[in-house]
C-alpha cells in the first residue's frame, strides 16, 4: 500500500495532581505524507550484498539544514550529485559536484556534513581502505538557501585530501558529525576490515586538523574456536547528545577466522559503547574509566574492561555498523542484529542464514543505568541493517529492510514493539538510508531508498516522507 497510516495506542499520562487529567502522551504512529523522486536512473549494482546509494551506515547521505533538505547520490553515468528542496517541497534542484564513482563497491558512499561556523557543506566519498574524494561549498551556502543559486559554481573542486591534510592512504567509512560549538568532526577508519582503526579530523571553519586514532587493532581474543591477534572496531555511528556528550556503540571484527564455528559465519562479536565528554579526545567505557586517548599511545582496546554492554560470541552473524540515537535525556540507544540461539549455535552462512533466522533487537541504558534489550518481533528477511530514530517524545522507530517501520512507545520501556508500516509499494531494494536531523525540526521521518533492480540496470532514488507525533 502506497499509503498508511497506523496510530498506535496513546498511553495517559500520570495524574500531576488529583483530579486533574494531562494531555495523553502519544505513543509512535507513522503517517505517509508524500513520495519525491530523486533520480529515476540511479546507477544500481549489488557488492556486500547492498547498494552504494543506500547503504546504511552513510553518515546524513539525506540531511536537513535550515528549513532546507539535502541529499546526495550517484546517477547513471556515475556522476556524485548533491540535492536540494525546501522542507515540504516536492521538486529537488541537483547539481553534478565534478566526481565520477570509480568502482562498483557499494562501500563507496557519498556522507555529508555541515560546518556551522561557516555554513558550508562538506562531501567526503568514493572509497574503501584507499584514497577518497572531498569536496565543500562556498562559505554561507547553507546559511542563506533561498537567496543563492544552486549551481556547480557553488562548489570547489574534487580533492584527494581534506584542503592539504591527507590522513592515510586506506580510508574507509567517512562519518561527519557537528560539535555543540559548531565545528565539523570526521571519524573514519585508517587501514583494512580486520585490521584497523578508528580516527578523528576536525574543522573549525577554517582549517582541518588531524586528532588521530583513538581504537587499537592489536590485542588477543580468544573464543571457545580459537584465538587472533588484529581486528577493527566497527562504530554503529558517532553523535552529540542534547547535553554535549559523544556516543559511539560499535563491534569487533576479527582477522582470523579460527575464532569461528564455521568458515560460512563472520566473525564479528559482542557489542561495545564508549563516550566521550571532551569532543572525543579522551574516551571511557560504560562505568566512566578512560579507556583510550585519541592521537595517544592508550588506544580503545578489545583487551579494555567494561566496554561489552552486550556479549555475543562470533557464531551468530551479527552485523557490524547497525545504527544508534539518543533520546531526550541524552541517554544511549541502539539497534543490533544477528540470529539468535534459538536458531542454533553455529551459523554456516552469513546471508542465508541472517535472511532466514536474522532478527533485531533494541538496545538502551534506562535512567538508572542499566542495559536493556528487546527483541523486535519482525523477522528480517535479509541480511541487511536496520535503521534506528526516535521522536520527540522519545518514541522508538526502527526502520527495517524494504522501508519497513517498527515502533515502540516510551510509557512501555521500548518493550510493545509492533509494525507500523510494511513497506508494501515501495518495491525498496533493502536498507535505506535516514534523515536523523529532521526529525527535531518538523516531526517527519524522511526515508532514502532505490528501487529493486537486476544486475546494473539502473533504478529510481526516492525520498519518502512520514508524519510523526506532532
Amino acid at each position: 500500500m502506497k499509503r498508511r497510516t497506523v496510530l498506535a495506542s496513546a498511553i495517559l499520562a500520570a495524574v500531576a495532581t488529583p483530579g486533574i487529567a494531562r494531555a495523553a502522551v502519544p505513543g509512535p504512529s507513522v503517517t505517509l505524507t508524500g513520495t519525491t523522486t530523486l533520480d529515476s536512473q540511479a546507477v544500481f549494482f549489488v557488492s556486500y550484498d547492498g547498494l552504494v546509494n543506500n547503504n546504511s551506515f552513510q553518515k546524513n547521505g539525506l540531511l536537513t539544514y535550515k528549513g532546507y533538505q539535502y541529499a546526495v547520490w550517484y546517477t547513471a553515468d556515475r556522476n556524485a550529485v548533491v540535492g536540494r528542496r525546501a522542507l515540504g517541497g516536492g521538486t529537488w534542484s541537483t547539481v553534478r559536484v565534478g566526481h565520477t564513482l570509480k568502482a562498483d563497491d557499494s562501500h563507496n558512499v557519498i556522507s555529508t556534513g555541515v560546518s556551522r561556523t561557516d555554513g558550508r557543506l562538506h562531501l567526503n566519498m568514493d572509497s574503501h581502505s584507499d584514497g577518497f574524494t572531498y569536496v565543500k561549498s562556498v562559505a554561507g551556502l547553507l546559511d542563506n538557501p533561498a537567496g543563492l543559486s544552486w549551481t556547480a559554481a557553488r562548489f570547489g573542486a574534487p580533492q584527494s585530501t581534506l584542503d592539504g591534510l591527507a590522513l592515510t592512504s586506506q580510508f574507509t567509512y567517512p562519518q561527519f558529525v557537528s560539535t555543540p560549538e559548531g565545528k565539523l568532526q570526521l571519524s573514519y577508519r585508517v587501514a583494512i576490515s580486520g585490521n584497523g582503526r578508528n580516527a578523528l579530523a576536525e574543522y573549525d571553519g577554517s582549517t582541518w586538523t588531524a586528532l588521530g586514532e583513538w581504537s587499537s587493532s592489536t590485542g588477543t581474543y580468544t573464543s571457545e574456536h580459537g584465538s587472533s591477534t588484529a581486528r577493527n572496531m566497527y562504530l554503529h555511528g558517532i553523535d552529540y547528545d542534547r547535553n554535549g556528550r559523544l556516543h559511539a556503540f560499535f563491534t569487533w571484527r576479527e582477522q582470523n577466522g579460527a575464532v569461528m564455528c564455521s568458515s560460512g559465519g563472520i566473525t564479528n562479536h559482542d557489542t561495545g559503547y564508549v563516550w566521550s565528554d571532551d569532543r572525543g579526545r579522551t574516551w571511557r567505557n560504560n562505568a566512566g574509566t578512560v579507556v583510550g586517548t585519541t592521537g595517544g599511545s592508550d588506544k580503545v582496546a578489545v583487551t579494555d574492561p567494561g566496554l561489552v554492554i552486550d556479549a555475543l560470541n562470533p557464531d551468530h552473524s551479527l552485523m557490524n555498523q547497525e545504527s544508534q540515537f539518543t533520546d531526550s535525556a541524552g541517554l544511549p540507544h541502539a539497534i543490533i542484529s544477528y540470529v539468535p540461539g534459538r536458531f542454533g549455535q553455529c551459523t554456516t552462512n552469513y546471508v542465508a542464514d541472517r535472511t532466514a533466522n536474522g532478527r533485531a533487537f533494541h538496545v538502551r541504558k534506562n535512567s538508572s543505568g542499566t542495559w536493556q534489550k528487546t527483541e523486535i518481533p519482525v523477522p528480517l528477511n535479509s541480511s541487511q541493517r536496520t535503521k534506528l530514530v526516535l521522536d520527540k517524545y522519545d518514541n522508538a522507530y526502527a526502520i527495517l529492510p524494504f522501508g519497513r517501520i517498527a515502533g515502540a512507545s516510551k510509557a512501555s520501556g521500548h518493550t510493545d514493539w509492533t509494525l507500523l508500516y510494511d513497506g508494501s509499494g515501495l518495491n525498496a531494494f533493502g536498507e535505506v538510508v535516514i534523515d536523523e536531523t529532521r526529525i527535531a525540526q518538523d516531526d517527519v521521518l524522511s526515508v532514502m531508498y532505490q528501487e529493486k533492480s537486476s544486475g546494473t540496470t539502473p533504478s529510481a532514488l526516492h525520498v519518502v516522507d512520514f508524519a510523526l507525533p506532532a
